[in-house]
C-alpha cells in the first residue's frame, strides 16, 4: 500500500521536494525535511538507516502523526537531500541532528533505525540537553571495533561523490538506483514500498543517492569505533531509550538481542523488546511496535 499524501514537487533552486517538505542548513548541509502534526506535541526526530529516505517512515508516521509532531529527514546526499558537503562520519551527522533538534525549540525523542542508531546515542551523549528520549529500531550494534589506520572515509568522499555525478550525467543512475532499492528491500522486509514508483524513481534515480550509499557504508566501521570511543568519555544521560530487536532476518538471534538487551541496559530506563518474525526494516512490518515504543519512551503506554 502506498501513501496518498506522498510526492515530490518540483521545488525550488535547491532542487525538489516532498509536499511539506523544504530545504533547510544543518550542521554545515543542507538537508531535505519533512514535518507534520500539531506544533504543540512533543516532538520526533526521525533518522533513517543506510540508503534510506523520508518516506522509509510512513507507516509509522500514520500511527503517530496526530499526537507527536514529526521531523522527518534525509541525510546529506540521501532522499531529497542535496550532495554532502563533508565526508560522512559521527560527528557530521551528529552536527545534522542537532541543529534539526534545535530548530525543533525542544527537546526531541530521536527515532533512529540501523546504523543511524550510532548518531542518535552520539547525540544524546554529547548534547543531552537536546534529547528527551531515545527509540533505536533495530540499531547496528558493535562491541569490538578496530579500524586504527584504515580511516579512508574523508579521502575517499570526493571520488564518491563524483562517481554519483557521473552516474547522474550519464542517466545510469536511473536504472541502478531503482533496482538497487528492490533488491535490497527484498532482503530487508515483507512489505511493499510505503509509497508511488514515481517517488521511489525521483529519490533512487539520483547519482548523489548512490555515491552516498557507498560513501555511508565506508564510513560505517570508523562511525561505530568513534562511538565506541566516545562511550569511554561521555555517560548516556538518564533518559528513556527503547530498543526493538528484528529476529526474523538476524541470523544469530541470541546474539543480536544479547547485543541490544546490553545497549538498552546502558540507561536506567532501558528497555529492549525482541520481534521474533520481524525484518531489519521494523518500521516496514512492524509500525505499531515503532509507535508503541514512543509512546512508552513519553509514558503513554506500559
Amino acid at each position: 500500500m502506498t501513501s496518498e499524501r506522498t510526492s515530490v514537487d518540483p521545488g525550488g533552486t535547491d532542487g525538489p521536494v516532498a509536499p511539506g517538505g523544504r530545504i533547510v542548513a544543518a550542521g554545515g548541509e543542507r538537508v531535505h525535511v519533512v514535518e507534520s502534526g500539531p506544533r504543540d506535541a512533543p516532538a520526533l526526530l526521525l533518522s533513517t538507516g543506510l540508503g534510506g529516505a523520508w518516506f522509509d517512515w510512513e507507516p509509522v508516521i500514520g500511527l503517530v502523526g496526530d499526537r507527536y509532531r514529526v521531523i522527518a529527514f534525509d541525510r546529506p546526499g540521501l532522499g531529497l537531500s542535496p550532495a554532502a558537503r563533508r565526508a560522512a562520519s559521527l560527528r557530521r551527522d551528529v552536527d545534522v541532528l542537532a541543529d534539526l533538534a534545535r530548530m525543533s525549540g525542544r527537546p526531541v525523542t530521536v527515532v533512529a533505525h540501523s546504523m543511524a542508531g550510532f548518531h542518535a546515542e552520539a547525540l544524546a551523549r554529547l548534547h543531552p540537553e537536546l534529547v528527551r528520549a531515545l527509540v533505536l529500531v533495530d540499531p547496528s550494534c558493535e562491541e569490538r571495533v578496530n579500524c586504527a589506520g584504515l580511516r579512508i572515509s574523508a579521502a575517499v568522499h570526493p571520488v564518491l561523490r563524483a562517481t554519483g555525478a557521473g552516474l547522474e550525467a550519464t542517466r545510469l543512475s536511473r536504472v541502478i538506483g531503482p533496482f538497487g532499492r528492490r533488491v535490497t528491500l527484498k532482503q530487508v522486509t515483507a512489505r511493499d514500498e510505503p509509497v508511488s514508483r514515481d517517488v521511489v524513481r525521483s529519490v533512487y534515480g539520483r547519482g548523489a543517492v548512490l555515491g552516498t550509499v557507498l560513501a555511508e557504508d565506508v564510513a560505517y566501521r570508523e562511525a561505530a569505533a568513534d562511538l565506541l570511543a566516545l562511550r569511554a568519555r561521555r555517560p548516556l544521560p538518564d533518559i528513556p531509550l527503547e530498543v526493538l530487536t528484528a529476529l526474523g532476518d538476524a541470523g544469530d538471534g541470541a546474539e543480536w538481542s544479547g547485543c541490544h538487551r546490553r545497549l538498552a541496559g546502558m540507561s536506567p530506563r532501558g528497555h529492549q523488546v525482541d520481534l521474533p518474525d520481524c525484518p531489519h526494516m521494523v518500521q516496514f512490518d512492524r509500525p505499531d511496535a515503532v509507535a508503541d515504543a514512543v509512546d512508552r519512551a513519553h509514558g503513554a503506554t506500559p
